[in-house]
């Protein structure tokens, strides 16, 4: 039993690398079709953590800047405007408003959500507000006129939908 076991590792092993190999060449799929989503489609499950880490260092530099609305910084922020600054510090464009975040995002479900991807509040079926998840419940946020940048807990949890640009 042993010895059939060893020879057929070398050939699984082959054909792993050989799979490994072909998929480089694989032509992007439909869904990697908006600039937004292709920015990640294809990344390393590593390459897309750092990129989160580093959506989520841009919301958190804006810390304390005030909420303006139809702002997107860097001296004031909505809502929409903090997710999408953070963003491109990641070289991703986003939609302008939550609403418009919400429809081009990828549903996630928020065992799946990681930092960096966007928290979405919902009502019927439009997003009323956004955020960049930060992990652990927690969301940077631009809350609203007379407020500043800052973190929070998610509150809503009814309301709340996670989304993810790319992979």
């Amino acid at each position: 039993m042993t010895a059939r076991l060893r020879l057929s590792l070398p050939k699984f092993a082959a054909l792993w690398v050989f799979l490994a190999l072909t998929s480089l060449f694989v032509a992007p799929s439909p869904a990697a079709a908006s600039p937004a989503r292709a920015s990640l489609a294809g990344a390393s499950p590593a390459a897309a953590l750092l990129r989160g880490e580093r959506i989520v260092a841009a919301a958190r530099s804006q810390h304390g800047k005030p909420y303006r609305r139809g702002a997107s910084g860097p001296a004031a922020f909505d809502c929409s405007g903090l997710s999408g600054y953070a963003y491109r510090a990641a070289h991703i464009k986003l939609p302008r408003t939550a609403n418009g975040q919400f429809r081009a995002a990828h549903p996630v479900s928020r065992a799946a959500a990681r930092p960096g991807d966007l928290v979405f509040w919902v009502q019927g079926r439009h997003a009323y507000h956004v955020a960049v998840y930060a992990g652990a419940g927690r969301v940077w946020h631009a809350p609203k006129p007379g407020d500043r940048v800052r973190l929070a807990a998610i509150w809503s949890p009814r309301e709340v939908r996670f989304g993810r640009f790319g992979a």
